[in-house]
């Protein structure tokens, strides 16, 4: 059961972490910021920004992401030591891996385009990032009618593209690409069904927290309530660090 992390197992385990030189990583959207109705509005708030920048003056910090790397970076407000990008399928180290990415979501490309119409009458947005699609249906005035229809889209590609739900999204990447579990962390903090690999993968010394103590099947071993409480997550760990 997930326990609350500024609750005294939690802190007692920050403290732990706070005298090794470990790696603090965190999701964006739903963790970093909250979620919005359109990805293009979502941005970390200059509160949240100082004390990230403060932490990477300290501690090496990654960001692991669904968004594309050139993306995420102009919305953080600080520079992490890493980003990963579209879920994991992204490393700015490894770009052949990338272009291998992208191609292998060309075939599921023009099915979407040849479906552009219907879903967008349907209030699906569709987000291509290069290395991963993603069918948002959080706008759709009919959200089950929409859901069916990215379903019928996506049909017949699962054997070649790992395809997983979000919150009110669709994602497809290439069914090799590393998911975000490749990027291991000492710290990890993110709010969706993405980041369980990471939660499922975490060492027992690691801090792994979910965004939403709500969700009582997630592998993390920690959480807080939201976005709304990652300032004073991140105060807490600054304080320890000292």
């Amino acid at each position: 059961m997930l326990k609350p992390l500024l609750g005294p197992q939690g802190l007692a385990a920050l403290a732990a972490l706070a005298r090794a030189p470990a790696l603090f990583a965190f999701d964006f959207d739903g963790t970093l910021a909250p979620i919005r109705p359109r990805p293009d509005d979502v941005q970390v708030s200059t509160t949240i920004a100082l004390r990230l920048e403060k932490l990477a003056r300290a501690r090496p910090v990654a960001i692991v992401t669904g968004r594309q790397i050139a993306d995420v970076r102009e919305r953080l407000g600080f520079t992490p030591a890493w980003i990963i990008g579209n879920h994991g399928a992204e490393d700015d180290g490894d770009p052949d891996a990338a272009a291998r990415a992208r191609a292998a979501l060309d075939p599921l490309r023009e099915r979407v385009r040849s479906r552009a119409d219907g879903l967008a009458a349907a209030g699906v947005l569709v987000e291509d990032k290069g290395q991963s699609l993603a069918l948002h249906f959080r706008t759709a005035p009919d959200r089950a009618a929409a859901s069916a229809l990215i379903e019928e889209v996506l049909a017949g590609f699962t054997a070649t593209l790992h395809v997983f739900g979000g919150k009110l999204v669709y994602n497809a990447v290439a069914a090799d690409a590393p998911d975000k579990a490749v990027a291991h962390a000492a710290f990890f903090a993110g709010d969706d069904v993405n980041d369980e690999p990471v939660f499922a993968a975490a060492r027992p010394d690691w801090v792994t927290v979910r965004i939403g103590c709500e969700r009582r099947e997630s592998a993390a071993f920690y959480c807080v309530d939201g976005p709304h409480e990652m300032a004073g997550v991140l105060d807490r760990i600054l304080a320890l660090i000292g």
